[in-house]
């Protein structure tokens, strides 16, 4: 008996190890793959992201329209990561947006509080598994003052971000400040291609126009998932051996 339970955990063992990693994303409409993306303008940035990762990782993007720290996990989105995470994989955490929306109590996160402790809780249960978590900062906002001065919306939630990262030693990308330095090198104007801006008429998409500082373009979201794939290939993860 004892020698063929010797036998199952050594092909078991053998069966995990020839798995491929997979890497995991969890955040909110900014990084989620969007519906018809042949005709949809918006783009979120993890849907760019397969294209500057080799063959030899999957990736399975599960950033949802809408979703904040805590309604991705009520909504049992966390559960179905969760559930397949295993030694060697990889997941990106990015929340912020929907945290901030004070009128809805199924998604709003006090930024000291329950906003920290989520993110604290998805880090732990990430190494539980044996994968390893990497925090990001929510990109920011096309919001330029009548000056020309890019002026943050996200307030405090970036910095606990940076708080968990620096006290739980988790791997860190600051999205906000490399999307804010891209912003900034466009500029008021130009920025515009960055995002979803079209008068009546010029998208079919959009028939009757649409003004959208948050969301992101094609090309807007292919210019933040090389900033986020820069970032990751300079960092001693295991996922930087992945990225072209």
């Amino acid at each position: 008996m004892k020698k063929k339970l010797t036998l199952l955990i050594f092909f078991l063992s053998i069966l995990t190890f020839g798995q491929q990693p997979t890497l995991f994303l969890i955040g909110d409409s900014t990084m989620a793959n969007k519906e018809n993306p042949d005709k949809n303008p918006e783009h979120g940035w993890g849907q760019m992201l397969p294209y500057l990762l080799t063959s030899e990782i999957m990736i399975q993007n599960h950033a949802t329209n809408g979703r904040s720290s805590k309604s991705f996990r009520t909504e049992g989105r966390w559960n179905k990561v969760l559930n397949q995470l295993k030694k060697g994989d990889f997941v990106i955490i990015q929340f912020g947006h929907n945290d901030q929306k004070v009128n809805d109590s199924a998604r709003f996160t006090n930024t000291y509080t329950q906003y920290r402790a989520n993110l604290e809780r998805y880090v732990s249960e990430t190494r539980s598994k044996g994968a390893v978590p990497i925090l990001m900062t929510s990109i920011v906002r096309r919001n330029f003052n009548e000056n020309g001065v890019l002026v943050d919306t996200h307030k405090e939630y970036p910095l606990v971000v940076r708080m968990v990262a620096d006290d739980l030693k988790v791997p860190f990308v600051d999205l906000q400040l490399l999307s804010e330095q891209l912003e900034i090198s466009y500029g008021p104007e130009k920025s515009k291609k960055l995002h979803l801006h079209y008068k009546k008429g010029d998208e079919p998409y959009y028939p009757e126009g649409k003004d959208d500082d948050t969301h992101l373009s094609k090309s807007g979201a292919e210019s933040i998932a090389k900033l986020a794939a820069g970032s990751l290939k300079n960092m001693k993860t295991g996922l930087e051996k992945y990225i072209k």
